[in-house]
């Protein structure tokens, strides 16, 4: 038994979820960037309002941990563990691309497809041709890890005895290099929610697998990298 707020940060989108025993409660969700910091404390409310439920109601927080934006994940986990210290309860962390790989694993029940030899590939645009990606299996362990990955058509050139369905807001721009590949399936209308990371962190509860409040920070993936200021006559 649980009683989950959601909250994905990890890129344009901005969602929040209360999930409870599987079933969704409540959503809120937008996308648009920079949005994040002016939406998400409301978008808690809101669903906390619309679900009939006070704060020190739920048994835990899950917050997306990346990869991902920078600022965006830096919003929703400062966010989560502010929560869970104010609350006295615990936070899960999850796996950003694992979640996107738990829908594509839903479309496939909904759809009736075997996923017993398929492998699910989420990916998360890291501007031009690259990619933050993992190979998932059909119990959503890891087959292989999260990378860095500039696209090109002799990318999973190393299963080729598996069917891989690739999804999520940097798998569009992959189509065209993909072209011919026939066991290369593009999964369209699978993006980031707040709904999946509550779905994933229930497996993760029932595991007591929780994150060190103290010690948690996101998983960037790329080191930030900020640019100096262009204001005329600053530098030399």
């Amino acid at each position: 038994m649980s009683l989950i707020l959601g909250l994905e940060t990890a890129t344009s989108i901005c969602s929040v979820s209360l999930v409870k025993d599987g079933n969704l409660l409540a959503i809120r969700e937008t996308e648009g960037a920079k949005e994040h910091s002016a939406t998400l404390t409301g978008f808690i409310a809101d669903v906390f309002s619309e679900a009939g439920l006070k704060y020190n109601q739920i048994d835990a927080v899950a917050v997306s941990m990346g990869p991902g934006s920078y600022t965006g994940l830096r919003i929703g986990v400062s966010s989560a563990k502010g929560l869970c210290y104010a609350l006295d309860k615990p936070l899960i962390a999850v796996d950003t691309l694992k979640s996107l790989a738990w829908q594509a694993l839903q479309r496939c029940k909904l759809q009736g497809i075997d996923a017993e030899n398929i492998l699910f590939c989420p990916m998360l645009d890291a501007r031009r041709m690259e990619v933050f990606t993992a190979l998932f299996d059909q119990n959503l362990l890891v087959v292989k890890p999260v990378n860095a990955l500039v696209v090109t058509d002799e990318a999973f050139a190393d299963f080729p005895d598996k069917e891989i369905f690739y999804f999520g807001d940097g798998a569009l721009k992959c189509q065209a290099t993909f072209k011919g590949k026939h066991n290369l399936t593009y999964f369209a209308d699978i993006s980031l929610s707040g709904e999946a990371i509550c779905m994933v962190a229930e497996m993760e509860f029932a595991k007591n697998n929780f994150a060190d409040l103290a010690y948690c920070e996101p998983f960037y993936l790329k080191d930030f990298i900020a640019g100096k200021p262009r204001v005329k006559g600053l530098y030399e």
